[in-house]
């Protein structure tokens, strides 16, 4: 049987594309990664953004608690059309490492000797550790590259005025941010209902056919990379007041 691995924070995110890997070809192992601490990705910030932005996405991050209480109902109405599951699955083994990046992922990989992996919202993955990984490796990036590479692609296609590109790409892994060869791509139309954290709800649900479809690729030796004729731009979060004052004038929350 083929050994899939899955490198991930998890999330109810990363768990809807992981279960419906589990329900395609039977339960999948998972490398865990440790949530980034806060002082640290503000001291990565910092040195990239500056003090000025870096404040401001901390006030959006704080606001995003108040978005959340308010997103419950439109998240419940979301999981009930695409028919999500958001929770931990027990039949998979889980193998927490502290970084993707450290010497117990790089043992771990070994150990598994996956087939093929899954990468959903994990850290940069450094050299080493790509190239310790001797099978396949395939992203899943909640925007569409290589025009919304980097956080939230979705949000920042809507709040740029570009709904015609707001998707998801299955992509191979590489050194960049979101810069591997793209393999498949999807979009979806949000409603005036939706918002910052419910995009990513409905970008994990049209990612899972897409992610099962790179996983059968690699498995019977299939990639077949796609060109995308798109610019190439890397974003981050936003500043509280970029979205507060896009929610006003053109209704993207």
């Amino acid at each position: 049987m083929s050994r899939i691995a899955v490198l991930t924070v998890p999330s109810p995110q990363s768990w809807i594309v992981i279960n419906a890997l589990a329900r395609h070809f039977g339960p999948v192992a998972i490398i865990a990664e440790e949530r980034e601490s806060k002082l640290a990705l503000i001291r990565k910030r910092m040195r990239r953004q500056g003090l000025v932005t870096v404040l401001g996405q901390i006030g959006f991050v704080l606001f995003q608690k108040l978005l959340a209480r308010r997103s419950g109902h439109r998240i419940a109405e979301i999981a009930a059309e695409y028919g999500l599951e958001p929770e931990p699955n027990p039949a998979c083994e889980l193998l927490p490492v502290r970084s993707v990046n450290s010497m117990a992922c790089r043992a771990a990989l070994a150990m598994l000797k996956p087939d093929v992996v899954l990468v959903i919202g994990t850290r940069i993955i450094g050299k080493e550790t790509l190239q310790s990984i001797t099978a396949p490796a395939i992203n899943f990036h909640s925007g569409i590259n290589p025009k919304y590479r980097g956080q939230a692609g979705g949000y920042w296609a809507l709040a740029s005025g570009d709904p015609e590109n707001a998707g998801v790409t299955v992509h191979l892994v590489d050194e960049g941010v979101d810069t591997g060869a793209v393999l498949y791509q999807a979009r979806f139309t949000a409603t005036p209902q939706d918002n910052f954290l419910t995009y990513f709800y409905i970008q994990a649900a049209i990612a899972r056919p897409l992610a099962i479809k790179a996983v059968e690729d690699a498995l019977s030796g299939r990639l077949k990379p796609v060109k995308v004729d798109l610019p190439s731009q890397q974003f981050y979060h936003p500043t509280l007041w970029f979205y507060l004052r896009t929610a006003w004038t053109k209704g993207v929350w």
